[in-house]
């Protein structure tokens, strides 16, 4: 089977720029060039002023900074250090003078005290060590277990040094909040768990859970059939007053009619035949709800109440008489 030629491609033409675009794009060349030039010059009088003789590369400046950054964390931890033995070597009062001739604000040498106590053996990690002070400082909410597995594995939870390292100060304690209200949550769980095992395990030695009796069941239940009762029957009474003072109401005004006679005809106010009305709805939905229970009552329990009831009827001169 013979192949197929391969079509040939048109011959390709170059691309001829407008002389002005020409000029253009070398015009922004040189123009970059001369910023850069600028920024060179720039750069070697800083170091010039700052007597720095080292590379100029911006990689080589970026990681020399980064040591610096290490460099000063250590001195922080290193610093803690210093004023938690120098306050315990200090008698009652002459530590604040100290802080004041080392120009230490107390609160600033708490936070250095407090973040040197929390991770001096956790600082073998370097990650930990390059955070810095003010992370450190909302990193101190964290538990010491939280902290010493940052230190051994690198994560505790959600929280990830890796991730922590790229954070904002304000991420960072999001992060912590809601680390913290996880840990909270799995606290709990963990209790409730614990009480249950240990609920469980009572019961097993003490033969199993005893049942209470009926009577002292039924008791309670009696207890509280009364309470309801009582409940029930003020709130009855309370209505047949309700009645009582509307008719009085109506009375009173329907004799300070002009021309009344006993025995005639006026029409009850609107607002009172409103009241009237309403106080009529809820009788009426109280005596559905009387005739549900008694219906619910006679399907449950007829049986029996009607055995009662047959039982009850029979003296003990009829019974004799049988």
């Amino acid at each position: 089977m013979g192949r197929t030629a391969t079509k040939s491609q048109g011959n390709v033409t170059d691309v001829v720029l407008d002389k002005n675009a020409v000029a253009a794009i070398e015009s922004a060349q040189d123009a970059l060039a001369v910023v850069d030039q600028q920024a060179q010059v720039q750069a070697r009088a800083v170091a010039k002023e700052l007597r720095y003789e080292g590379s100029m590369n911006p990689d080589a400046l970026e990681n020399g900074a980064r040591d610096s950054i290490r460099r000063i964390n250590v001195a922080l931890f290193e610093l803690g250090g210093y004023l938690l033995m120098m306050r315990a070597a200090c008698p009652h009062g002459d530590f604040a003078a100290r802080l004041a001739r080392l120009d230490l604000q107390p609160r600033v040498a708490q936070q250095y005290m407090q973040v040197t106590r929390r991770f001096s053996n956790a600082n073998s990690n370097s990650q930990i060590g390059d955070l810095g002070k003010t992370k450190l400082l909302e990193m101190l909410v964290l538990d010491d277990e939280q902290i010493d597995e940052l230190a051994l594995t690198g994560e505790t939870g959600e929280l990830k040094l890796d991730e922590i390292a790229t954070m904002s100060v304000k991420e960072l304690r999001s992060a912590l909040r809601q680390s913290k209200e996880d840990n909270k949550f799995l606290a709990e769980k963990r209790d409730k768990e614990q009480q249950r095992a240990d609920n469980a395990e009572k019961a097993l030695k003490s033969g199993g859970p005893k049942a209470r009796s009926l009577e002292a069941r039924v008791a309670d239940f009696s207890k509280e059939v009364d309470t309801e009762q009582e409940a029930a029957t003020n709130a009855l009474l309370a209505m047949d007053q309700q009645v009582k003072a509307l008719d009085t109401w109506y009375l009173e005004y329907a004799a300070q009619q002009p021309g009344y006679e006993p025995g005639d005809r006026v029409d009850m106010p609107v607002e009172v035949l409103a009241l009237v009305q309403k106080l009529c709805g809820n009788v009426n939905r109280i005596a559905a709800s009387v005739g549900g229970l008694q219906h619910l009552i006679g399907n449950t329990f007829g049986h029996e109440l009607e055995a009662v009831t047959i039982h009850e009827m029979k003296t003990p001169a009829m019974a004799e008489a049988e």
